[in-house]
């Protein structure tokens, strides 16, 4: 089971945004910009580019978080990926279309294999740059997201700073700790009554 932490995006894309971010701060140490990519080749699996391997106009939020292109341009542009990157306001800056067009998707048989190979499932997705210069970054490559099953103890401190901000968005600072505590205390939660923790989360 895969438990989406770090990215609002679709699930094929995770380790392909994981892999911008870095991307991302690869090109700031460098000096480089976006500008000055030739091309951008992301290695996959099958179910990817059937799925997500889109060119073209995106007309609305949906479009554009079922487009690979859409969800390595952003990061690699802005060094962020959430949920208002999918919406009009954002998607006009002509940035994005132009580094999409430079995006391609190639299958790695490997990567299909692994993917449906039950005892992997990874979710491989590998990003080599070309400048225009003729020179090329070394290939960024994950193969299983935060929220895999094989990161677990790496997307735990993710997962619950995500919780955090949530609980920060609904609910004031004394209620926030006990809902917290709570959650953070396996053995206490599941002793709890179910109509104590509805109470909780009370407004």
């Amino acid at each position: 089971m895969l438990f989406k932490i770090s990215f609002p995006a679709e699930f094929h894309s995770q380790t392909a945004v994981e892999c911008a971010m870095q991307l991302h701060d690869q090109l700031a140490k460098l000096g480089r910009k976006p500008e000055d990519i030739k091309k951008i080749t992301i290695r996959t699996h099958e179910a990817c580019i059937r799925i997500i391997d889109k060119k073209g106009p995106l007309d609305n939020p949906a479009d554009r978080d079922h487009c690979i292109q859409y969800m390595v341009a952003v990061p690699i542009l802005f060094g962020r990926l959430t949920a208002e990157d999918y919406e009009d306001r954002v998607a006009a800056d002509p940035r994005i279309d132009k580094l999409r067009d430079r995006i391609v998707c190639v299958e790695d048989k490997a990567y299909t294999s692994d993917y449906h190979d039950p005892a992997k499932r990874s979710i491989a997705n590998a990003l080599t740059v070309e400048f225009t210069d003729g020179k090329k970054l070394a290939e960024i490559v994950c193969e299983y997201p935060i929220g895999h099953k094989r990161r677990r103890k790496e997307g735990m401190p993710v997962l619950v700073e995500k919780f955090k901000i949530n609980l920060a968005r609904r609910f004031p600072a004394k209620q926030q700790a006990a809902i917290l505590d709570l959650c953070m205390n396996a053995k206490r939660l599941s002793a709890t009554p179910v109509h104590e923790f509805v109470d909780l989360m009370m407004i």
